[in-house]
């Protein structure tokens, strides 16, 4: 709880209280300790502790306990008997104000991330991709970003996946060799990750990490981040905290140490980050939580034994609070002495005795001083905590969700043009030009003979032309034969029986003959037609 006199007070041992130094809380810190030894109450007694200094968290609630910060605690029994040990007189029970995040979007505000946001790195953690594998979607992201095609959600690294194998001879000289083999291995990963519900955190709108960091009537804002289904797959989990730390450290900007963090990270089950990791990643998780405290932010990790954090990032967590540990084997022997070293020694007690003897409540606890130094450890019991200690009702969680200043910001998805529809449309206008040019093979233009053939069809006479030739070749021979009758009468001066009958005559033979050259032609033209 938040003390006037002791500051953020945490727990109490025998010297008096024992609290965080407001410039040392991002200076990271430990809670450790077996199952059942009180580590969740530690976690919500310093997040409500950091809420009532104005300082937001996150934190994920594995079992749903957590979401008890929400709600005013009340006094009972077994805290009734403490008070006077903490030197309190009359607590004062309150509530924190409390906003619920939930990957699926079943429990709390949905959180999404973009495929470009998560990165390469990231992506072949969570599809424990080899590294030929992870190199291979190294270029898959350098080549859409050459492209100026963006990677939001599942769908798009599909089609930018399928696209690079069909151009990978384009970029085989510039980026090396991507076999149809590693693209498929990599679709497969990618289909199972789909399976464990990667579909609905990928994509927008993607989490804006300032929301985060907000207060609300001078508490800080708990963030609380429902993963009792989440659990279930460890990888997907832990990928997400990594990437939330990472969003965190590559956004703020450089402030120092200031008086009080300006965001406190808690890290349950943070055993999961470190397993089956590659050097390359764990050297990115120590940069990150080295580097990242000058970003006024402090990571708070909560294991079993101290022994899950690698040494390196050990060294970095200067705030410890030491739950009891069991030593039934020479392993766990082992791990209660590795947790006993990283303290500094009190010579009133054996520290590894110590971590073996402790009670539900108990803790040995160390704070960085004004200094930065590790204070002599001291066996404590951590403080009651002033919200309900449990899970709330289903109804209650939704309630909050609805009186959140942020609902409805990220409760519908939005589906931009990206990656898989500008390659969807590509796709579409090459195959109308494959088919156009195939039309235009299988109907070719005339050239050559054939034109010219058919040019001289188009001037041969019709039908009806013919016929009207054959008519004026009739008339014409008719004429003529009428003239030349006449002109031969009166040279010879004969006289004809029936002039008539002659002229007569000869129409009837002109009219014979041009029927005759009528039917001839139409008959030519008939069986003209047939033939062709």
């Amino acid at each position: 709880m938040l003390d006037k006199e002791r500051g953020l007070y945490i727990a109490h041992c025998a010297n008096g209280a024992l609290s965080i130094t407001g410039k040392m809380a991002n200076r990271h810190g430990l809670i450790a300790g077996a199952t059942g030894t009180g580590k969740t109450v530690t976690l919500q007694v310093m997040a409500e502790t950091f809420c009532q200094a104005g300082v937001p968290c996150f934190m994920a609630d594995m079992k749903g306990d957590l979401s008890g910060i929400s709600q005013v605690g009340r006094l009972s029994g077994f805290i009734e008997k403490r008070l006077p040990e903490f030197g309190i007189e009359s607590p004062q029970f309150q509530a924190c104000p409390v906003r619920f995040y939930d990957v699926y979007g079943e429990q709390g505000h949905p959180m999404r991330a973009t495929i470009s946001q998560m990165g390469p790195l990231l992506l072949s953690r969570l599809m424990q991709l080899n590294e030929t594998q992870a190199g291979v979607l190294t270029i898959v992201f350098r080549i859409a970003d050459e492209r100026g095609l963006q990677l939001l959600d599942v769908k798009d690294l599909r089609a930018m996946l399928d696209w690079v194998s069909q151009h990978a001879k384009e970029y085989r000289t510039k980026y090396g060799t991507v076999t149809s083999m590693t693209v498929g291995s990599i679709q497969r990963a990618l289909l199972q990750l789909e399976s464990q519900g990667a579909d609905k955190f990928f994509g927008e709108p993607s989490f804006d990490i300032y929301d985060l960091m907000q207060c609300e009537g001078g508490k800080g804002v708990m963030n609380v981040l429902a993963a009792d289904k989440l659990m279930m797959q460890p990888k997907l989990y832990s990928t997400f905290l990594l990437w939330l730390m990472s969003e965190l450290y590559s956004t703020l900007p450089e402030v120092g140490d200031l008086e009080l963090p300006k965001l406190v990270f808690f890290f349950d089950e943070a055993h999961m980050l470190f397993t089956d990791t590659s050097k390359a990643l764990l050297d990115k998780i120590e940069q990150v939580i080295r580097l990242i405290r000058s970003k006024g932010v402090g990571i708070y990790f909560i294991t079993q034994s101290p022994t899950d954090i690698p040494e390196n990032i050990l060294g970095q967590l200067g705030n410890r609070v030491q739950h009891a540990l069991r030593a039934y084997t020479p392993k766990d022997q082992k791990a209660v002495k590795t947790a006993a070293d990283t303290f500094r020694t009190n010579p009133e007690f054996k520290t590894d005795e110590a971590i073996m003897n402790l009670e539900t409540g108990e803790a040995l606890v160390s704070f960085l001083d004004e200094k930065g130094a590790p204070s002599i450890v001291e066996r404590a019991k951590v403080l009651f905590p002033l919200s309900q200690i449990g899970a709330i009702t289903e109804g209650q969680r939704l309630d909050l969700i609805k009186q959140s200043r942020i609902y409805g910001k990220y409760d519908t998805p939005i589906d931009r043009e990206s990656a898989f529809e500008v390659l969807v449309a590509e796709a579409e206008r090459q195959l109308a030009e494959q088919e156009q040019q195939q039309t235009e093979i299988e109907i070719p233009k005339p050239s050559g003979k054939a034109e010219k053939a058919e040019k001289a069809e188009k001037k041969k006479p019709g039908m009806m032309s013919k016929v009207g030739k054959a008519i004026m070749t009739a008339l014409t021979s008719t004429l003529a034969a009428l003239l030349g009758t006449w002109v031969s009468d009166k040279i010879s001066g004969k006289k004809t029986k029936s002039k008539t009958s002659a002229k007569e005559k000869v129409v009837k033979n002109a009219t014979s003959a041009a029927t005759r050259t009528i039917t001839r032609e139409l008959t030519r033209d008939i069986l003209g037609n047939l033939v062709k």
